[in-house]
C-alpha cells in the first residue's frame, strides 16, 4: 500500500454518537477525530494543508434530498473541500463503510482501484482515479518518502496526528452521547495516556 494512503479497517459502527445540536457545524469536533483527521474520500490529511476552509462536514444522505439529517451525526462524513463539491448532491454508497483497507488499493504510481462494486462507484463519481488525483497521490508519496529518509522531523509532522486534538470529554451535546465509550478511544485520550501512535 502507497504510503499516506492506508485506508482504515473495517468498522461496524462509528466511536462517537453526540446528539441534539442545532448546526450540523457544532459536530466539527467529533468528525474531526472520527474520520482520523482526513478526508474520507481521498485521505488528504489536515496536517498537509490549512486546516480552515479546506475541510467541510458532507452529508452522507444530501441535504438538498433529505433535509431532516441535515444535524443528524452518523449522517455527517469530514471530507476535503475538493471531495464534497464533487460529490455535490449526489447519492453514493456511504465511504466509511467502502472505501476501507479491504476494498480499496493504491498502487505506487498513484493508481486507485476498487475491489467491489460499491467501491467503484463511488471512485467514479468522484473522479478520485483520474490523472489530476494519481499527480496528487504521487506527489505526496514523493514528499512522504523524502521526509522519512532525510527529515524524521517533518515526516512525523506529515503523518502524524495535529496538535489540537480536540478534548472531547469537555462537550455537552444537547441530546447527550449514545456512544459515551468512545471518548476513551479518542486521540486526545490516546495522546493523555501515552497510547497514540506518532504517526499513522
Amino acid at each position: 500500500m502507497a504510503s499516506g494512503f492506508l485506508y482504515p479497517a473495517p468498522s461496524p459502527t462509528r466511536h462517537h454518537g453526540p446528539r441534539g445540536y442545532s448546526s450540523y457545524e457544532s459536530y466539527r469536533p467529533w468528525l474531526r477525530d472520527e474520520f482520523a483527521f482526513r478526508c474520507v474520500y481521498c485521505l488528504m490529511r489536515e496536517q498537509w494543508g490549512r486546516l480552515t476552509g479546506d475541510f467541510h462536514l458532507d452529508h452522507y444522505s444530501p441535504q438538498v434530498l433529505d433535509a431532516r439529517q441535515a444535524a443528524d451525526y452518523d449522517n455527517l462524513l469530514y471530507s476535503c473541500a475538493t471531495c464534497n463539491l464533487a460529490k455535490g448532491s449526489q447519492r453514493i454508497p456511504d465511504p466509511a463503510m467502502t472505501l476501507t483497507s479491504d476494498q480499496v488499493f493504491i498502487d505506487d504510481d498513484g493508481a486507485m482501484t476498487g475491489l467491489t462494486d460499491d467501491v467503484v462507484r463511488v471512485i467514479r463519481v468522484l473522479d478520485l482515479d483520474d490523472e489530476e488525483h494519481r499527480q496528487w497521490r504521487r506527489l505526496w508519496m514523493r514528499i512522504i518518502d523524502l521526509a522519512q529518509r532525510f527529515d524524521p522531523q517533518l515526516h512525523g509532522q506529515l503523518m502524524g496526528y495535529p496538535n489540537d486534538l480536540p478534548d472531547l470529554s469537555l462537550l455537552r451535546p444537547p441530546l447527550g452521547n449514545s456512544r459515551p465509550e468512545g471518548i476513551e478511544r479518542s486521540c486526545f485520550e490516546l495522546r493523555k495516556r501515552g497510547a497514540l501512535a506518532e504517526t499513522y
